[in-house]
């Protein structure tokens, strides 16, 4: 490619990225909105692939039923599998059932346990984690792949450099996270790239009574709202 053709193709890319701004603008606008008028939910985080005979499957569902009957509602990314699981335990329980949904290359649909009127669609993962991460009383983390620990770690980091306020983190099943947590142990911690109290960011449970525990006595004094 010649430098004429190049520099030409380059404006074009400039161009195009300013005007992704106002669609980027429009999907935190709308999210914004949308989120603000809801009130105190628990995101819940695993994976897409988890299917509805799986124990994990089940576990979402009757921790998500237990987050409802402890007044919160439930935020998950909207698609199949854990995700599908919390927003059907919460509109079993009657509670609020609320969907981040991403439009993906292969078309991620939305589970039918969403609310009608709490559906957000989503182009941009990035925008999609700001509205989990804002007005998330509470992330309850479930069994997943490289999505849920993208969106984990994130929330960790966040809260460790206090860029936005404490919220609890919960891992759910012991088998599944114990070689994570192992490893935070026996090699971050002893390579000194963590300290000792980022050890206390998050706890680990096996039970749906254990993680509505780790909520309430947190939010004790109900002092809720967004984390930034």
């Amino acid at each position: 490619m010649d430098s004429n053709n190049f520099t030409k193709e380059w404006n074009n890319i400039k161009a195009s990225d300013s005007w992704s701004l106002f669609k980027i603008m429009g999907e935190f606008v709308n999210g914004f909105e949308k989120m603000t008028e809801i009130g105190p939910c628990i995101s819940f985080f695993g994976s897409a692939r988890t299917r509805p005979n799986n124990k994990f499957y089940k576990l979402a569902v009757d921790i998500a039923k237990e987050v409802v009957k402890s007044g919160y509602g439930v935020i998950t990314g909207g698609g199949p599998g854990i995700m599908e699981a919390a927003n059907k335990g919460a509109q079993e329980a009657k509670g609020k059932s609320v969907g981040l949904n991403i439009k993906l290359p292969f078309e991620q649909k939305a589970n039918r346990f969403i609310d009608s009127d709490k559906l957000i669609n989503f182009e941009y993962f990035f925008v999609r984690k700001v509205i989990f991460i804002k007005y998330a009383q509470g992330l309850v983390v479930l069994p997943g792949g490289m999505g849920t620990l993208d969106e984990v770690f994130e929330s960790l980091t966040l809260i460790q450099t206090k860029k936005i306020k404490r919220i609890p983190i919960i891992f759910v099943d012991s088998d599944f996270w114990r070689d994570l947590i192992a490893w935070f142990k026996n090699k971050l911690l002893k390579e000194k790239v963590i300290s000792k109290e980022d050890l206390d960011l998050f706890k680990l449970v096996n039970t749906k009574e254990e993680v509505t525990n780790c909520l309430n006595d947190f939010h004790k004094e109900n002092r809720f709202g967004p984390n930034f």
